[in-house]
């Protein structure tokens, strides 16, 4: 069983996603908050050892979902975050993923997806939904060169770009390996050499960089 937190200041969807989440053989909504602001209270009063994974609002009234989870960082409470989040939020989930969160999904997901996507990070993994990942990218696109670092772009093989491309329509090593007529072993080796070449700890921000750096 994966015990979840639920952080929304809208009661209804809070109370929506909760009564999908009981749905579920594998997920328990153990504690709930309706504002960043409340979030370490809450888990206090808990105990933060009983919560696997965090779901939150990405954008709150009093205090946002990346505030909040700069302050579970500042706490040293390292419980893995998704951001709930809307197609208009694109520039927050940027944010959010630059500040640690572990992934994000839509408000409006399927019980299948939100649970895989609960899964997922629970297990050590990111999660990119390929349809806001989409929206990140044209955003991405559009931005002025001048307004990003100034990096020098790593040395990347058409290989490791390809896999990159997949990675950012958030396919799994499995299915990059069908993609691509590769052993999931090799495209594992690729995308810890994508990782290293990148400078990055996971997925999620490999695929950021690559964008922000032009070279997907």
């Amino acid at each position: 069983m994966i015990n979840v937190m639920l952080v929304d200041d809208q009661t209804l969807v809070r109370e929506g996603i909760k009564s999908l989440l009981s749905l579920s053989e594998e997920i328990e909504v153990v504690a709930e908050a309706n504002d960043g602001d409340q979030v370490l209270n809450v888990l206090h009063h808990v105990g933060h050892q009983c919560v696997d994974v965090i779901l939150m609002d990405i954008s709150m009234p009093i205090q946002t979902g990346i505030d909040a989870m700069q302050g579970l960082q500042a706490a040293n409470i390292l419980i893995p975050v998704i951001m709930l989040t809307t197609f208009d939020d694109q520039q927050l989930v940027l944010q959010a993923i630059q500040s640690g969160a572990k992934g994000y999904l839509l408000k409006d997901v399927s019980l299948e997806t939100l649970v895989e996507g609960i899964k997922t990070v629970h297990q050590g993994n990111t999660l990119i939904q390929p349809a806001i990942t989409q929206r990140i990218i044209q955003g991405l696109k559009k931005r002025p060169r001048q307004d990003l670092e100034q990096q020098e772009s790593p040395e990347l093989t058409e290989k490791e770009k390809e896999v990159l491309r997949l990675m950012a329509s958030g396919y799994s090593n499995k299915e990059i390996s069908s993609a691509m007529f590769k052993s999931e072993g090799t495209v594992k080796n690729q995308v810890s050499a994508i990782l290293s070449k990148l400078e990055v700890r996971d997925r999620t921000r490999a695929v950021l960089k690559a964008i922000e750096l032009g070279v997907i």
